[in-house]
């Protein structure tokens, strides 16, 4: 197949590590153009790769077929809403937007454009993870599961700048990886039970599923714990499968754009990760913030 000329948007720290590097070293991508708000910060990311920096979005989607974001939520929705009716292809960063509306409006704006669409859930791109859910689905009466998210991301400096990170918390960063591999696992989340936050930036919350099952989830991202704790369970009465859910994310990453080229060659605009699969993420996420409201 052709390879296909990617946009990033964005300039940050995952920026950087993550999507410029890989999409530069995937066979059937290349990086040719990278969007910031400052020309600067652009340039800094787009120019180890040979990409053309650029501060006006409408010059990056003329140079592109596909577009990849890593940029805050709330800035990501408008923007990718844009590059889909613009008819671009789109890697979405999670959480999908800054709320569910304007998450709609993303999904809407894909569906009518009938473009290719993959979320950065990257527990889920690793064969590990693939196996794990496959053991999960193989038995029918688990009861429950869990989840335990600790880590000190938002204790190292180079996050500091990243103000939807400290805002949002282990909830908006962390939470739609841990929410989505509970959902997959023990079927469909219809109820947030209980959620509380305590501190230093501690998030407890309780999942009803569809068939009764019951979940939790503790995640932290002010805890200083090295290498991080991803640990995942689920339980019945045939037994306890558990699941640590570490990994190297470039890896995960590549088997994403693996995907993603494969559903733009075979001209394919659905995926169990498109999309739809962020709003529905980004639904629980509302969800788990009325309950702690209320």
């Amino acid at each position: 197949m052709n390879v296909l000329r990617m946009g990033l948007v964005g300039a940050g720290p995952w920026a950087s590590r993550l999507h410029a590097p890989g999409i530069a070293a995937h066979p059937r991508t290349s990086l040719a153009a990278v969007w910031a708000r400052r020309a600067g910060a652009a340039a800094e990311v787009a120019e180890p790769h040979g990409a053309v920096p650029t501060n006006d979005f409408d010059e990056l989607l003329a140079q592109v077929d596909a577009v990849a974001f890593a940029v805050p939520p709330a800035v990501q929705a408008p923007l990718a809403t844009r590059a889909a009716r613009a008819g671009k292809h789109l890697v979405l960063e999670k959480p999908l937007a800054g709320n569910t509306s304007d998450a709609q409006q993303l999904v809407d704006a894909v569906e009518r454009a009938g473009v290719a669409s993959m979320l950065v859930l990257t527990f889920r791109y690793a064969a590990a993870t693939r196996r794990w859910l496959e053991a999960v689905h193989a038995v029918d009466d688990w009861v429950g599961g869990e989840a335990r998210w600790f880590s000190g991301t938002l204790l190292e400096a180079r996050y500091d700048g990243s103000r939807w990170r400290h805002d949002g918390g282990a909830l908006a960063d962390i939470g739609p990886h841990v929410f989505d591999l509970l959902d997959a696992a023990l079927g469909t989340v219809t109820s947030v039970e209980q959620a509380r936050l305590t501190k230093p930036g501690l998030w407890h919350v309780m999942f009803g599923h569809d068939g009764g099952r019951l979940s939790t989830a503790t995640m932290s991202m002010h805890t200083p714990v090295q290498p991080a704790v991803t640990d995942f369970a689920v339980h019945g009465p045939k037994g306890f499968l558990p699941f640590n859910a570490s990994g190297e994310a470039p890896e995960r990453y590549a088997t994403l754009l693996d995907d993603f080229t494969g559903l733009v060659a075979t001209n394919t605009a659905e995926h169990p990760l498109d999309v739809r699969r962020g709003l529905h993420i980004q639904r629980i996420l509302g969800r788990v913030t009325d309950q702690l409201a209320g």
